[in-house]
């Protein structure tokens, strides 16, 4: 098994606070809403939302899917651990792909999100443009957020 891992940056004139609550707590009613060309629902499997919960995210484009396990989300700490179980990503040569995200005050009162990934491959290969296309992804979610709420300044108090 092959492990390869990646840490990536994000910042935000946003709180950490409210874009915590928009992009992971309410990620299942809110990203549908803001992504309707490529999101068609984000449902709980199992569990409450909390550390436990499995997550299915159906995407528009044909019966492409992916399943998260959550393995810890914590309001207070402004942390977030997923593994993407099952679906789109997972492959013959992908076991499964960890994220580690933690979301973090700013000098400016913006937010700095960090994240940590994890990709356990069966054998050695090279990702790098799944890498890049998956970095893109990320970052252009968190930009969709934060323009939401930039223009809706009472969300997510």
């Amino acid at each position: 098994m092959g492990v390869l891992t990646y840490t990536d940056e994000h910042t935000s004139s946003v709180s950490p606070a409210r874009t915590f609550k928009a992009s992971i707590v309410d990620s299942h009613n809110l990203m549908p809403k803001l992504l309707p060309d490529a999101t068609k629902s984000i449902n709980i499997v199992k569990g409450d939302g909390g550390a436990g919960t499995i997550k299915s995210i159906s995407f528009i484009k044909g019966d492409d899917f992916v399943k998260h396990h959550i393995n810890e989300l914590n309001e207070k700490t402004l942390t977030y651990k997923y593994t993407l179980i099952e679906g789109e990503g997972i492959s013959d040569k992908i076991e499964k792909v960890s994220y580690d995200i933690k979301f973090e005050g700013s000098p400016d009162g913006g937010t700095i999100s960090k994240m940590t990934t994890t990709i356990y491959t069966h054998g050695d290969f090279e990702l790098k443009e799944k890498l890049k296309a998956g970095k893109e992804e990320v970052l252009g979610l968190y930009k969709v957020v934060e323009v939401y709420l930039l223009k809706n300044p009472d969300a997510y108090i």
